[in-house]
């Protein structure tokens, strides 16, 4: 018998060695091998004949492998393989049958000629010693003829069942993990070393030496309302279903047993969510007060008539500051809903009740932009504004470092170095973090740790990328979310376009056309000189940025001398130093420079209602709300507006859908949810989030329904604990997540 807790190592036929390969899947545990559940399924019960195959139809086929050939074309090199049913292998060719044209003799009993299946791998250079004669292999793909009207499968799903010169052949080939069932097809691991195959007779072996009566942490209420099979039988049949199981639920993940697993991933994921978001109403945190004094300080910062959505964030900002537990609050609004103003306003309540303020931003250049908008908006109130970067010069850092400390400062506005051991607060009561997405969990809790005072500050955490609702409810599953839906009177929509750069003379003289009538525009542009913005030089990369994208600063120069003479064109970078970034904008928002070519350093933060016209050159090459950040920078004065999308040449399918998207809809929560689809939840921000939970069974895209049931499930699981203590089952439920909450889920443990 064998443990969950088992390490694999111990297992029978594992052992280091490939533990270690097992290790790089995050396989350490029988438990963990057992939750690498197949990614595909054939149904392998009615295996196909060859002679039975019909055009135009999906089909596994058992055959044997009679002969390979890698055929070498201008354009790839084109890997063939030829197959027949099993036992029904061509003789020997005669020799010199191949020079004189001679067709090969039928050995007796063989199948006719029309028995023989063609495969067929692009670029299929890598299989060229995969395959030899007498083979047995499992094949799925679709069937197809060619222009002889012969079968063949472009691109199969294979599997290699036996080898040709193995006595064991027949018997291995129809051995009951390989067909006459529904089979499960797992990815392989180690460079191809541990295959499918492997994995089937390893998680085989495991199953038949697992106790009957296994363990179940999820509640057997819960199991039972939701119609869920119990742990052990979910295993077995995840991995090795019945006979009868539909072939389309499976590959859809719809099998009562995939649904059991999944469901319980998100279910303790959720569990543990609540928990956080409990022990945090828990903890002592600033009562600060809405006097007369405070609210009519807060009215004074607002320079128009905020919108209903605004009113009722605010609200719920103010009503969450005034509770004796911390605040833990999400921000979310699209691109110019005015999400900078409500953060002032909650910087103000708690400057005035005595506190400091603490606003970190992902960038220099974000954090300069905030300092720029922070000292407008703060003007009416006099509270002194301080900017801290890691590139100020160490007596100005020392100065700010000692204003800080003293309680000069009132609102302190930095990136990462917020975060260095040498700061200190006099007196820190609200934590403010833009663009969230971009820390890890950590740097946020370090943040919070700044406080001196026993009570912990409160949290607003802020993103103008609209998040789906799916990562909501596990990336910031313990925050409280207030959403700004609205957007300011006076902002406009946004005509958008995508154009193929051929048409680049008819933007330019459209550009021309905006600032002859004293409109302003951005140019923007993937990269500058073929380096990335943090100027961390890949020289093999950057070569063949250089080859294929305009740099921003060559066409500042174009622009500047041919495209747009006399027009006062500017340019702005990531690798520019702060002062000189604030110099540029500020100019720009004086109306200075009519157009600011720049890198995707505006994408958050500049406000220039004078600006009407955003022209984004190769534009397939961002990320669909990288896009819809982008031109949320227009738009926000009364003059009609437009967002043009430049591509050259040839683009890929995923990009055509993306610019399509931008063209079709400006709503950032649908846009958000598109790029979701296209790139994943653990790309969506276009880095690998720190902080996202890691799943093994559950896909935020797919799962959503079971995501919101685990959800209700665990608030109501932990409702009843507030008017009766936990069951034994429930017990156990609590144990199994304490066992396994980081580890699982790679989550900290934050408030």
């Amino acid at each position: 018998m064998v443990e969950l807790s088992t390490p694999v190592q111990y297992v029978k036929g594992i052992g280091p060695n490939v533990a270690a390969v097992l290790e790089t899947k995050g396989i350490a545990t029988v438990e963990d091998l057992l939750y690498y559940l197949p990614f595909r399924y054939e149904d392998r019960a009615n295996p196909r004949r060859v002679a039975e195959l019909q055009p135009g139809e999906m089909a596994s086929v058992i055959a044997e492998v009679r002969g390979s050939l890698l055929m070498r074309t201008r354009k790839m090199p084109i890997f063939e393989l030829s197959v027949t049913d099993l036992g029904a292998a061509y003789a020997p060719e005669p020799a010199g049958a191949r020079h004189s044209g001679a067709k090969p003799a039928l050995r007796a009993g063989a199948m006719p000629r029309h028995a023989t299946l063609k495969c067929l791998w692009f670029h299929g250079g890598y299989l060229k010693d995969r395959f030899r004669p007498g083979q047995a292999i499992a094949l799925y793909g679709k069937v197809e003829q060619d222009r002889r009207g012969a079968l063949q499968i472009i691109q199969p799903q294979f599997e290699i069942l036996s080898e040709g010169d193995d006595q064991e052949n027949g018997a291995q080939a129809s051995s009951s993990l390989e067909i006459g069932r529904i089979v499960p097809v797992y990815e392989s691991a180690g460079n191809g070393k541990l295959t499918s195959r492997w994995f089937r007779h390893a998680i085989h072996r495991v199953l038949e030496q697992l106790p009957p009566d296994l363990p179940d942490a999820l509640p057997a209420a819960i199991r039972a309302r939701l119609n869920l099979p119990p742990r052990r039988e979910a295993l077995q049949k995840a991995h090795w279903p019945d006979s009868g199981e539909s072939l389309r639920r499976l590959l859809d993940f719809r099998s009562p047993a995939q649904q059991r697993l999944i469901f319980e991933e998100l279910f303790f994921l959720e569990l543990g969510l609540e928990l956080k978001r409990r022990r945090l109403r828990a903890q002592r945190g600033i009562s600060f007060a809405l006097t007369d004094k405070v609210r009519h300080a807060v009215k004074r910062l607002l320079p128009f008539h905020p919108t209903a959505a605004q009113k009722r964030v605010l609200k719920e900002i103010a009503a969450d500051m005034q509770q004796p537990s911390p605040m833990r609050r999400l921000l979310q609004g699209d691109v110019g809903s005015g999400k900078t103003i409500v953060a002032m306003q909650a910087a103000a309540i708690a400057i005035e009740n005595g506190f400091q303020v603490a606003l970190m931003a992902p960038t220099e250049i974000l954090a300069t932009q905030h300092v720029f908008s922070a000292r407008r908006i703060l003007e009416p109130l006099a509270y002194r504004v301080v900017l801290l970067t890691g590139s100020l010069e160490q007596d100005r850092k020392r100065a700010t470092h000692r204003h800080i400390a003293q309680g000069d400062a009132n609102l302190v506005i930095g990136t990462h170095a917020l975060l260095s051991e040498r700061l200190e607060f006099s007196k820190l009561g609200l934590v403010i973090v833009d663009e969230q997405h971009r820390f890890g969990v950590l740097q946020r809790f370090r943040l919070m740790k700044k406080s001196d005072d026993e009570a912990e500050p409160d949290v607003l955490v802020m993103t103008a990328t609209p998040i789906p609702r799916t990562l909501a409810l596990t990336l910031y599953g313990d925050l409280d979310v207030s959403i700004l839906d609205e957007l300011p009177p006076g902002r406009t929509p946004v005509v958008t376009r995508h154009v193929d750069d051929e048409r680049a003379g008819e933007v330019w003289a459209f550009l021309r056309k905006q600032v002859s009538a004293g409109r302003q525009a951005y140019v923007v542009y993937p990269v500058i000189e073929g380096s990335d913005e943090e100027g961390q030089i890949d020289f093999a990369a950057a070569e063949a940025k250089k080859s294929t994208l305009k740099a921003a600063e060559q066409m500042h120069r174009k622009l500047k001398s041919e495209i747009l003479p006399g027009v006062r064109v500017g340019l702005l970078h990531g690798r520019l130093n702060s002062e000189d970034k604030e110099i540029i904008m500020r100019r720009f928002a004086r109306g200075e420079i009519d157009v600011l070519v720049s890198t995707t350093v505006v994408e958050v933060g500049v406000d220039v209602p004078n600006a009407n016209l955003m022209i984004i050159e190769h534009a397939d090459r961002f990320g669909l709300s990288q896009l819809h950040q982008l031109r949320g920078r227009i738009g926000r004065g009364s003059a009609k507006s437009f967002c043009v999308l430049m591509t050259t040449g040839e683009i890929t399918e995923d990009a055509q859908k993306r610019l399509a998207a931008m063209v079709r809809t400006s709503n950032g929560f649908e846009i958000a949810e598109l790029d979701l689809e296209q790139r994943g939840p653990g790309e969506f921000f276009g880095t690998k989030q720190a902080g996202m939970p890691s799943f093994r069974v559950a896909n935020l895209l797919r799962d959503r329904d079971l995501l919101e049931a685990a959800r209700r499930e665990a608030q109501a699981a932990l409702a009843g604990m507030d008017t009766a203590a936990p069951s034994a089952d429930f017990s156990r439920t609590l144990v199994h997540l304490k066992a396994h909450w980081q580890r699982r889920y790679g989550l900290v443990e934050v408030g």
